[in-house]
């Protein structure tokens, strides 16, 4: 394998652990200011790629699209526990919103910053700058993907989550509870808008704000 394929690989993995496991830890850091310590007890918000690894999520998925030539990667890792009932008692409604949004907020505020940084960034004329050019491209792809895919109003993604404590800080219990119970078919919802043309509809502005973002 040549200097650049090692350092293209290695800039995508750095760059796509960076965005969900900081995805992850900020939903335990939000909580964790409104009083659940939960994921700090069990040491989930560290830094350390180890504790926050899902075989599947974080190794086995990305490395299949990777392999396969597939248009886009994608992965998950080990969701952080969090006592959302700890969130509500002490931050009503809101905190719980804050909670499911701050994976988002974390990845849109990393592809911005990696979109700013890549403007300052000489041309490549090493290996070194080539990673770091890499590095920070990916960084914005993945962010952008991750921080749109998961506002999606689908569980059990972040943007579900936003919808029920919504639905229920406006008294609709009801509607929330039914939703909800959505979550047994979530994955076969996602499965079929990646797989059918609607996911085009959904791939289109993140392309869009990608190429924007992007010198």
């Amino acid at each position: 394998m040549e200097q650049t394929q090692v350092a293209e690989v290695a800039a995508i993995v750095f760059a796509l652990a960076i965005a969900i496991i900081g995805h992850e830890i900020m939903h335990g850091r939000v909580a964790y200011f409104y009083g659940d310590d939960t994921a700090k007890k069990r040491g989930r918000l560290s830094i350390n790629p180890l504790v926050h690894i899902d075989p599947v999520g974080t190794i086995i998925v990305p490395a299949l699209l990777y392999f396969s030539h597939a248009g886009f990667l994608f992965g998950w890792a080990k969701p952080v526990p969090i006592d959302i009932r700890t969130v509500i008692r002490n931050g009503g409604y809101n905190g719980a919103i804050a909670v499911s949004l701050a994976g988002i907020v974390f990845n849109f505020i990393m592809a911005i910053l990696a979109a700013i940084i890549l403007r300052f960034i000489p041309p490549v004329e090493s290996i070194t700058l080539f990673f770091l050019h890499a590095f920070l491209t990916y960084t914005v792809v993945y962010n952008i993907v991750l921080a749109l895919f998961n506002l999606l109003p689908i569980p059990p993604l972040d943007g579900s989550h936003v919808v029920v404590y919504l639905a229920k800080k406006r008294g609709y219990h009801t509607f929330a509870a039914k939703f909800q119970a959505l979550g047994q078919y979530g994955m076969i919802l996602l499965i079929l808008i990646i797989a059918t043309p609607v996911g085009d509809l959904l791939f289109a502005p993140m392309m869009k704000l990608i190429n924007f973002l992007l010198p």
